[in-house]
């Protein structure tokens, strides 16, 4: 007797038995051509990424340059505990982590306030051009930002100028320590927040209209529509790109930091990251390599260990947001 769906399953179970059967070889060779694609950023993670990491084991030995990896005598945690007996370690760690954080979290801010104000306006000529100068500043090197911030925050510059002509003492920016985290948030959302709103932009752009369209027939305003829709529907992109944020948070801005600051000590306070650490470590007459291989390692697993706990916490939270 015929039974209605028998022959159905019976090609669904011998599809699904040959797909078991066909392994990881049988997938490179039918999509060779997408793999092709993905071959020279394979490539590049591998020589760039992974392979370096077998310079870990410098952080264990004295090492000698001269010797190389496989000649440089084996000392143990004798680097790390070097580095964290002395007073610097908690100082320059909380230094990154905190500019780190004031970073992300003004930067997505600005980012996006100008990504809703961008889209609430209407196209034409102001837009596309308060876009391309918005944009321009990301593409401006560090040490030209820092050249040209002399002319504001110099000893002669234009806003001790302005202090000056009203009667108000100067303020010396490159002598006093405490002025800077808050200067480095004002010169990074200058210089980042409008090339990261593009993403933002992307994803409002990419919000259905109707519901716009429905909320004004309800007679909704623009302001309510930007907090009890744009905001929410932009929930899950601000998480994801937060997430990748924390993701190198504890690797500061040198290139950004170091033009600004460079040895000048008086600064060190509140500007001195690892970054910087490591790089004068290395420039010092007494030098020694393993000591700042061992400060890169403590680096890096110190930002592994706050990713896997913040994602572990957005899981729960909002297991969509999550990276992995």
């Amino acid at each position: 007797m015929y039974r209605k769906g028998t022959n159905v399953m019976k090609v669904l179970n011998g599809a699904k038995i040959k797909k078991q059967k066909r392994g990881f070889l049988w997938e490179i060779a039918h999509n060779r051509v997408l793999y092709l694609l993905t071959l020279p950023a394979l490539l590049y993670v591998l020589l760039f990424k992974y392979a370096p990491m077998a310079g870990i084991v410098i952080a264990f030995q004295k090492y000698i340059p001269l010797k190389g990896i496989f000649g440089s005598p084996f000392v143990g945690i004798q680097n790390f505990i070097f580095f964290f007996r002395g007073s610097s370690w908690a100082s320059i760690t909380f230094n990154t982590f905190y500019l780190n954080m004031l970073f992300i979290v003004s930067g997505t801010i600005a980012a996006v306030f100008i990504a809703i104000i961008m889209t609430q306006l209407r196209k034409g000529v102001y837009v596309r051009v308060a876009q391309s100068v918005m944009i321009l500043p990301n593409f401006i090197s560090w040490v030209v930002i820092a050249m040209f911030a002399v002319a504001f925050i110099g000893s002669n510059g234009i806003i001790n100028q302005m202090l000056s002509s009203m009667g108000k003492n100067q303020i010396a920016f490159y002598n006093n320590a405490g002025v800077w985290p808050a200067l480095f948030v004002i010169v990074k959302i200058w210089q980042g927040a409008g090339f990261g709103a593009i993403i933002y932009m992307a994803t409002i752009t990419g919000i259905d209209t109707e519901i716009f369209e429905a909320a004004s027939i309800d007679g909704a305003s623009k302001l309510s529509c930007i907090f009890r829709i744009t905001l929410p529907l932009l929930k899950d992109t601000v998480i994801l790109l937060t997430l990748m944020g924390i993701g190198w948070i504890f690797y500061g801005q040198f290139n950004m930091i170091f033009p600004f600051v460079g040895d000048n000590a008086s600064l060190f306070k509140t500007t001195d990251i690892i970054d910087t650490y490591v790089f004068r470590a290395l420039r010092t007459s007494q030098s020694n390599i393993g000591m700042t291989a061992a400060v890169g390692l403590y680096q890096s697993l110190a930002g592994f260990i706050i990713v896997i706990v913040t994602n572990t916490i957005v899981k729960k939270v909002n297991p969509d947001s999550a990276i992995f």
